[in-house]
């Protein structure tokens, strides 16, 4: 199954360093049953997209949290989906529709790809990482800031690629 995986750019420093990397909580988001029955259309890439962007949007709250961590907080401010092929992915749709638990960590011999935000959007990720909690709550002004960040697209990157990528922040 691919799941995709809410990381922050310390987690891929991490992942590369260690060859392996637990996801917080053993969370990430896939395309479940539950994520397939709550869209009356779409086929499996439009789904996975979806599941990818609400990994996006959690790597928002790993970003938050780093901010108070002094060795992640030197990090750029840019969201990272770490999407991972495994088999021990089991659904939690009381979660969310989307969300999946991971019984254990990632190997990089497991990554299939990484998104990371680009240079251009790391204000309007700093700005929502701060004001995601708020636009989950419904606040208008959140939701805006929020959505800012989330008009940036992903860059693709393969796992190969990673050293050379994080050479470069």
């Amino acid at each position: 199954m691919r799941v995709y995986l809410p990381g922050t750019i310390g987690m891929l420093r991490r992942l590369v360093a260690d060859g392996s990397l637990q996801p917080p909580g053993g969370t990430g988001f896939a395309l479940t049953p539950a994520l397939r029955e709550s869209y009356v259309s779409g086929d499996t890439e439009e789904l996975e997209y979806a599941a990818l962007l609400d990994a996006a949007r959690a790597s928002l709250r790993l970003i938050g949290a780093a901010e108070h961590d002094a060795g992640d907080a030197k990090e750029p401010w840019r969201r990272v989906v770490i999407a991972v092929d495994v088999e021990d992915a089991k659904p939690r749709p009381d979660l969310d529709a989307p969300v999946v638990k991971l019984s254990g960590p990632i190997s990089y011999e497991d990554v299939a790809a990484v998104h990371v935000d680009t240079e251009e959007a790391e204000e309007a990720v700093r700005a929502a990482a701060r004001v995601i909690d708020a636009a989950d709550l419904g606040d208008p002004d959140a939701e805006f800031v929020l959505g800012e960040a989330e008009d940036h697209e992903l860059a693709w990157y393969a796992p190969g690629e990673l050293p050379f990528l994080l050479d470069l922040l």
